[in-house]
């Protein structure tokens, strides 16, 4: 049996009759277009910042609540030291190693959620959107930082040495762990 072409699956598809008269509509000369209208890159302002050279894997992601009772709530008391944790009705853990070489940069980004870093190998300068007068925050391992998430930040690796974070996530379930923002314009990056 030989392989379909892709005229014929639109043709024998339930709904490859609407994409091919979409498709041929699009063609047509007299019919309007159906994409934006193609912008000149060089006065295009990006809408978001984009990472450079860093490298993330993730390493695990996991959903925690309790079907039974949608406030979740774990709480750990010693006779020195208190922990609690609440959500309503769950979140996701994730946790994920980015490796920044030198010059390397996260981009202008936020989180739906908090997020703990950890800098595990070498010194991570991280700015916020937030601060006027673009005051860096210098981070050596084993030393960690939190990012609350709800404002735009970037994490740059100015040290003149690879650097590498650990970092913990925590975030509604299901939702992207990184928003994109665009350059807050309270540093000269």
């Amino acid at each position: 049996m030989s392989p379909l072409s892709p005229l014929s699956l639109l043709r024998f598809h339930p709904a490859g009759g609407l994409v091919l008269t979409a498709l041929l509509a699009g063609c047509n000369a007299d019919a309007k277009t159906m994409a934006p209208p193609v912008k000149d890159p060089s006065t295009v302002t990006p809408a978001f910042t984009a990472a450079s050279g860093s490298v993330s894997t993730l390493l695990g992601r996991a959903t925690f609540g309790d079907p039974s009772d949608h406030n979740f709530k774990v709480k750990r008391a010693t006779h020195h030291w208190n922990f609690e944790i609440k959500a309503n009705p769950a979140f996701d853990i994730a946790v994920q190693t980015i490796s920044f070489p030198v010059g390397s940069h996260s981009g202008w980004h936020s989180h739906p959620g908090p997020v703990f870093i950890q800098v595990a190998v070498g010194t991570m300068t991280f700015y916020d959107s937030d601060d006027p007068a673009c005051t860096p925050i210098v981070v050596s391992a084993p030393n960690g930082f939190l990012d609350v998430g709800d404002h735009a930040h970037i994490a740059r690796n100015e040290s003149g040495a690879p650097a590498q974070n650990v970092v913990t996530y925590f975030a509604p379930p299901g939702e992207a762990l990184r928003i994109d923002e665009p350059r807050p314009g309270n540093c000269p990056f």
